[in-house]
């Protein structure tokens, strides 16, 4: 069969993102589906993993990811505070072939982390990470993007209260705000286990960088990514990340 005789590709819906397994909606969510989420979501360390809690979970894109990463017996919690995305993350996971393994839960994760019901054998965050500064359009987006709604030592905190101890709490963050992350994790008697530093093409400074953080000591392993190759193209290590999502690859 030849190129011209494969059937057409169904048209792509809008307001959203379509990938391989799942569509994600995110038009009532303050972040758009984005590179940094589809990063933590193929990166995030998944072996022997039980229990999933995604903080800040926004359309449920990570969620969704790690779900489709796992195993069926692998349970997942999504937090959203605002209630507007947690309600856009249940109807993407309601519409999901995940969706009796997925919770999202319209909740302050300070809260959630006091009530303390649940220990989570892996953790994931997109988290904000700009100081607050110059308004953004919408009280949400702000608190999506701005720290004075969770703070990375509260993060942290919340993370320490709920991860099991074999557990890893793992985020993304740009890379110059990564390194005083690792700072006040280390402070808080995180161990600094994954690294992973992330730059457009390999000649250039990494812009992001993904964390993997243990309660327990052990081995560091450090790496470096480049998403595009000399030519442009995007290079072999992002296209292993990504190829079981997005759908041209």
């Amino acid at each position: 069969m030849t190129h011209a005789d494969l059937p057409p590709r169904p048209p792509l819906k809008k307001n959203g993102f379509t990938f391989k397994r799942f569509f994600v909606a995110h038009d009532r969510c303050a972040m758009k589906v984005g590179t940094d989420a589809i990063l933590l979501g193929t990166w995030a360390p998944v072996a022997n993993v039980k229990r999933v809690l995604d903080i800040g979970t926004g359309s449920g894109l990570i969620a969704l990811m790690l779900a489709q990463r796992t195993p069926a017996s692998v349970t997942l919690d999504a937090i959203e505070l605002d209630p507007a995305a947690a309600a856009q993350a249940a109807e993407n996971v309601q519409a999901s072939p995940w969706a009796e393994r997925i919770q999202v839960w319209q909740q302050d994760i300070v809260a959630w982390a006091e009530a303390g019901e649940k220990r989570y054998s892996l953790i994931v965050s997109n988290p904000p990470y700009y100081a607050t500064g110059v308004e953004c359009a919408t009280p949400e987006r702000e608190t999506a993007r701005y720290t004075g709604a969770l703070d990375h030592q509260t993060l942290l905190r919340c993370a320490s209260m709920l991860i099991e101890e074999e557990g890893f709490f793992c985020v993304v963050l740009p890379e110059t705000i990564g390194n005083d992350f690792v700072a006040l994790a280390l402070a808080d008697g995180w161990h600094l286990r994954f690294r992973t530093d992330v730059a457009e093409y390999a000649h250039r400074l990494p812009h992001r960088v993904l964390l993997g953080f243990s309660p327990q000591a052990g081995e560091t392993l450090l790496e470096r990514m480049a998403i595009r190759g000399p030519d442009k193209n995007y290079s072999e290590a992002w296209c292993s990340l990504t190829r079981d999502f997005y759908l041209f690859m």
